[in-house]
């Protein structure tokens, strides 16, 4: 409830109490107050974003200037169906109604309000939510005096009367323009603190000073408990408790009209709660409305269409690619818990516009949180990832091979089998890894033929998967590799991987080849090529065997030193087998 009524302050000199010419010319508060009543009803009808809405705001800002021009203050007493400024009639409304502005604050019992300069700029829009909460307001419910009180309003000063303490036809006698408004009987009230000191009581009316001391009768637990309940009160989120009755409404209504303006109207506030980016709320809205789909009875399946296509709005692409902008440009990213809530409510048709943000993003903790995002939507739908393996768009094709590999995904291997012939050398590496990693006989059977690709790194990259996981039916072709003449024109890092590669798959059966190349001589008594001997050499320490030690004995005492350094690592064991 509001605070005890205590007495006003004096008027102030912005506005004469007697004869004389106002300091602002009544037509331009009369001005002001008509489009103030505008705005009232525009605040009532729109959204804040609504163009409407914000003509109204603007245009009833600007009519404050021409006022401050001339004070800084102006005055307005409260009458029943009239608003007065020094002695004139600025606003009249003769009906008794929550539409009425005058009567809206004369039946609380404000009968002054007091404007200070820069309210319009400051306060406005909080006075604008007090009066349509009030024309709402149940009888039960806090009213006008209450909520500006907890308003703190700072460029708005008002006085009032109390009620209880009035008669009521005092209420009308006793209050005039110009006058400080004392009722018989009773007290009046200022939103001011400090003040003159309390106006000697009228004989038989309780005065509330005298119970200042009641403030103090809670002990300090209960104090504490009841500031706990306050701010609980106060930080409380309602907006999934609307969401909630909403569809409690749509599931309970079967009149087709009224769920049709209810889908409407859920859709409104979809908009506004990603614009307030309340996306904790919006992920429940989004989960909610398909359950209510589901347990709504008789419902038309136009209408379970509209309800259910909720999630799929916001996964397609531009609205996802338009949440995602705005969240790599924001300046403060909301909770990792919403955006994680938010984030699950994706249908799996967004997996591409994920695919393709992941690599733009310049926010690093949003990147983790939609690589979380990306790992769960390619988890639950692996049909939509091996579709996206064959993207016209390199980096959604990119992700979608990456990531079968690391999901070690067997159903990816013919789309990744295809993209050994693309022609990008860099998305033909990622499949020969993503292929290694699921390392099923298509994912190795397919990897093979990338032995003859025309990419260095991605012949290579061959090699050293067959090599690693020891898969014999690619022997033929690597000894292809091994024995054919071209490899001698090749570079050191790629025949090392050959070599070795043909260590891992040949076993004892190897040898003499082997041998041959690192210790044979040809008719004329050359030798192999350096590198050639160097890589037999590691190859052999690749075999266990005794022939194959016997072989690296031979060239123990080698002269060349690239030669002896690859037969001195192979005795000791340390090329890896």
């Amino acid at each position: 409830m509001a605070p005890p009524p205590i007495p006003a302050p004096p008027v102030s000199d912005h506005e004469p109490d007697g004869p004389g010419e106002p300091p602002v010319r009544p037509a331009l508060i009369e001005e002001m107050l008509k489009l103030f009543v505008k705005a009232v009803r525009a605040h009532q009808l729109y959204l804040p974003n609504n163009p409407t809405y914000v003509r109204a705001i603007e245009v009833l800002r600007a009519s404050f200037l021409p006022i401050w021009d001339s004070a800084q203050t102006i005055g307005l007493h409260v009458q029943e169906q009239e608003l007065r400024y020094a002695g004139q009639t600025v606003l009249v409304e003769e009906t008794k109604s929550s539409d009425s502005l005058p009567w809206l604050f004369f039946k609380d019992g404000v009968r002054r309000v007091d404007i200070h300069r820069d309210f319009e700029l400051e306060e406005l829009t909080k006075l604008l939510d007090i009066l349509q909460r009030v024309r709402k307001a149940l009888p039960e419910e806090d009213d006008l005096l209450t909520m500006l009180w907890e308003g703190e309003f700072v460029y708005l000063k008002y006085q009032y009367v109390d009620l209880a303490m009035e008669p009521a036809a005092a209420l009308a006698a006793n209050i005039h323009p110009g006058e400080r408004f004392e009722a018989a009987g009773g007290e009046e009230g200022t939103s001011q603190g400090g003040g003159a000191q309390a106006q000697e009581s009228v004989a038989g009316v309780v005065n509330m000073a005298d119970f200042d001391s009641s403030l103090y009768f809670l002990d300090d637990g209960e104090i504490d408990y009841l500031q706990t309940a306050v701010k609980g009160e106060y930080s409380r989120d309602h907006r999934p408790n609307i969401v909630a009755m909403l569809l409690d409404i749509f599931e309970l209504q079967g009149n087709r009209l009224t769920r049709e303006e209810l889908i409407g109207i859920v859709e409104s506030f979809l908009l506004h709660l990603l614009s307030g980016s309340q996306f904790r709320a919006v992920a429940y809205l989004l989960r909610e409305s398909a359950l209510a789909a589901q347990r709504a009875r008789d419902l038309e399946p136009a209408h379970r269409d509209r309800i259910v296509s909720l999630s799929a709005r916001l996964s397609e692409p531009e609205a996802l690619s338009q949440l995602l902008q705005a969240l790599d440009e924001s300046s403060e990213l909301p909770p990792q818990e919403d955006l994680d809530e938010l984030f699950q409510q994706l249908r799996p048709t967004a997996l591409e516009t994920v695919f393709a943000w992941l690599s733009r993003l310049q926010t690093t903790r949003l990147r983790a949180m939609l690589e979380i995002a990306a790992d769960r939507l390619a988890g639950q739908n692996t049909a939509e990832l091996v579709r996206l393996i064959m993207s016209a768009d390199p980096t959604v094709g990119m992700e979608a091979v990456r990531r079968s590999g690391a999901m070690k995904n067997s159903a990816a291997v013919p789309s990744l089998a295809r993209v050994l012939m693309d022609p990008s050398p860099q998305l033909r590496l990622a499949s020969i890894q993503a292929l290694t990693e699921i390392g099923s006989a298509g994912a190795m059977q397919a990897l093979e033929k990338a032995v003859d690709d025309t990419e260095r790194d991605v012949r290579v990259a061959t090699a050293r998967a067959l090599a690693a996981k020891a898969y014999r039916p690619a022997l033929a072709r690597v000894e292809g590799v091994v024995k054919g003449k071209n490899l001698g024109e090749r570079d050191l890092t790629e025949k090392m991987a050959f070599f070795e590669a043909y260590g891992a798959l040949c076993g004892e059966a190897g040898v003499p080849l082997l041998d041959g190349i690192l210790n044979g001589k040809s008719f004329l008594g050359r030798r192999e090529d350096p590198e050639m001997r160097a890589c037999a050499a590691m190859a052999l320490g690749r075999i266990a065997g005794q022939k194959a030690q016997d072989a690296l004995r031979k060239a123990s005492n080698e002269k060349e030193v690239l030669v002896r350094n690859a037969v001195n690592r192979a005795l000791r064991g340390e090329v890896a087998r």
